[in-house]
């Protein structure tokens, strides 16, 4: 990959990583619950998983990944369902600080939370339809480079929702806080569920 093609694929990933969706959702929501250190172990999870589905997807493993396959129906069934759960804990919560027994998400649920995401899935083939690697380097790149920018997507998300949470401190605002989070998290699972 040339110098002069990084820009255009930057341009190309700004507006994928930073509008809503299942993870920035999923993100602002434990920065608002948790703030941003409590939140990297799951940050962490999710771009490692994101790292290595990207560069199998660009290095052609997963061909078998269309929209029209049972396999992908499947990720995507199962990640609504995933998200439709992380929502209704959400939505239970009504503190401004964590319970005894709860606690943030852990590096395997962000991973978790990539690995059943399909918006994740269809972005990544279309980042490589669109500048594909026709070496496992330049595919290597072109993952890495989705990858950090996603990652930085997601920790401004981060911040947000942990702004949010200072702004209205008291449990009656962060409970309306966690409902707000929740439904949206709700909404977009429901919008990956219908045909």
């Amino acid at each position: 990959m040339t110098p002069d093609q990084i820009l255009p694929l930057l341009l190309f990933l700004f507006p994928l990583a930073y509008s809503p969706g299942p993870g920035n959702m999923f993100f602002a929501a434990l920065g608002a619950r948790y703030g941003v250190t409590a939140s990297l172990p799951a940050t962490l999870g999710y771009h490692a998983a994101t790292l290595a589905v990207s560069f199998a997807i660009g290095a052609g493993v997963t061909i078998a990944l269309t929209p029209t396959s049972r396999i992908f129906t499947l990720i995507q069934t199962f990640g609504a369902l995933y998200l439709l759960w992380l929502a209704y804990k959400l939505y239970c919560s009504h503190g401004p600080r964590p319970f005894a027994d709860a606690h943030p998400a852990t590096v395997l649920d962000g991973a978790i939370l990539l690995l059943l995401n399909p918006k994740g899935y269809l972005i990544m083939a279309l980042l490589f339809t669109q500048f594909p690697g026709d070496t496992l380097t330049k595919t290597a790149l072109i993952a890495t480079l989705f990858t950090v920018n996603n990652m930085l997507a997601f920790l401004v998300w981060t911040f947000a929702g942990q702004i949010l949470s200072r702004l209205f401190s008291s449990p009656t605002a962060a409970h309306r806080i966690n409902a707000g989070f929740s439904i949206l998290l709700g909404g977009v699972a429901m919008w990956l569920l219908l045909p």
